[in-house]
């Protein structure tokens, strides 16, 4: 079976608020977030074929410096320019991918902290079930609004908390599928936030793999901190 693993790195890092210029290259434990990611899938075995979405010319290049070391150990490497939300990048990405890719692994560059077990189990789920997603249980108490922007006296719902789960990546699927996925998306003009919400549009029934390591995403400033530790200490373990 041939993988391709696909990784997204044209986000803006707004929420940054310039505390880093890039987050797919923001140095984190003397790598950058971009040069962790692909490390992981190599030691995974899953880095056949990789496709990088970037931002534009000046970060492709950037890019590029940033992986030069791991390239030898990657198969081919395609570049695709990223589309002006993650579902249009995740799209072009898509189109890119080889004839033979057989399963796609879609991955946010803003969690480098993914190890490759949980590659390796993901891996053996998607093989399995053709759509496959690391995930954890949300821990805390989860309620609902009526209205988003309305917080003052209103009313909380109370939610299941043992239903829910909260969505990482990477997330993997069957080429095939997934593509058809996000064809019927963007036939009808739908807004979704991850590559599960895609394959639900075609019916495609998802399998939850729980990721029993840290893999946070790279959001805010206060993050930093908190993934160097991890990195660091994912580093000595391997």
């Amino acid at each position: 079976m041939n993988s391709t693993v696909l990784f997204l790195a044209a986000g803006s890092g707004q929420r940054m608020q310039g505390s880093v210029a890039d987050k797919a290259l923001a140095l984190l434990a003397g790598r950058t977030a971009m040069a962790h990611c692909i490390d992981a899938f190599v030691h995974a075995g899953l880095a056949e074929t990789v496709v990088i979405v970037y931002r534009d010319t000046a970060q492709k290049a950037a890019l590029q410096t940033a992986i030069a070391p791991l390239l030898p150990e990657c198969g081919d490497v395609i570049w695709v320019a990223g589309g002006r939300e993650r579902q249009d990048s995740a799209w072009n990405a898509l189109l890119a991918l080889p004839d033979d890719s057989d399963y796609v692994y879609i991955h946010d560059v803003a969690r480098p902290c993914i190890h490759p077990e949980s590659l390796k189990a993901l891996q053996l789920a998607v093989e399995r079930d053709g759509a496959a997603a690391l995930a954890h249980p949300v821990a805390d108490t989860i309620k609902r609004i009526a209205h988003a922007n309305e917080l003052r006296s209103v009313n909380l719902e109370d939610l299941d908390r043992s239903r829910l789960w909260a969505m990482e990546t990477p997330q993997a699927f069957k080429t095939e599928s997934i593509r058809a996925a996000y064809q019927r998306v963007r036939d009808n003009h739908w807004t979704i936030t991850d590559d599960t919400a895609a394959a639900a549009a075609i019916g495609l029934k998802t399998t939850l793999v729980p990721n029993p390591f840290p893999n946070p995403k790279l959001t805010t400033a206060i993050d930093i901190e908190y993934i160097e530790t991890i990195l660091r200490r994912s580093a000595g373990s391997r």
